[in-house]
């Protein structure tokens, strides 16, 4: 059967009370944020009690000099650790792709480039002379076969050479 249709006041109900429970937990969500924070300042940051000395002041910036450097150190020892995973994780993904064998090659642009420019650009400061790539072809040399060609006049030989070997010759004096 089909299902029964839902009117359009009890749908706008039904959306306005959804609307109300998300933003009761968007609130909720809110205050927790902020009392997680005033609970982390409170361990983490003592309150500052600035003293009246000079010697006191110059000591007390010392300390916050060497609490900012430990936390600069850590700082960067997990960024480090992040885009080395990262570096991980993009690596794998290249993995997956090529084992499911799904990898789209990426058009590549037609570039215009001598054979001095790409090897130049392949060895860099290596390469400083310029290849001559047609002299190191290999020269190849066409022979002319010569015919023998007999000594004398062809006129001679023909009445040998014509038919049969010779029998030609042997019909004609028959008769």
């Amino acid at each position: 059967m089909a299902e029964k249709k839902m009117s359009s006041s009890r749908r706008n109900q039904l959306k306005s009370l959804l609307l109300q429970i998300g933003e009761e937990m968007v609130e909720e969500e809110a205050l927790e944020a902020e009392q997680l924070k005033l609970k982390h300042m409170e361990e983490n940051c003592p309150s500052v009690s600035i003293p009246g000395c000079m010697q006191e002041l110059q000591d007390f910036c010392r300390k916050i000099h060497k609490k900012i450097d430990l936390l600069d150190e850590e700082r960067y020892d997990m960024e480090a650790k992040v885009s080395k995973s990262n570096k991980e994780i993009d690596d794998l993904k290249l993995k997956v792709q090529d084992l499911k064998g799904k990898f789209k090659k990426p058009a590549l642009k037609k570039v215009r480039m001598s054979a001095d420019a790409m090897l130049a650009a392949l060895l860099g400061s290596k390469h400083k002379m310029s290849t001559d790539h047609r002299a190191n072809l290999k020269q190849v040399k066409k022979e002319v076969k010569e015919e023998e060609k007999p000594a004398g006049d062809w006129r001679k030989n023909i009445e040998d050479k014509a038919g049969m070997g010779g029998r030609k010759k042997m019909f004609e004096t028959e008769t």
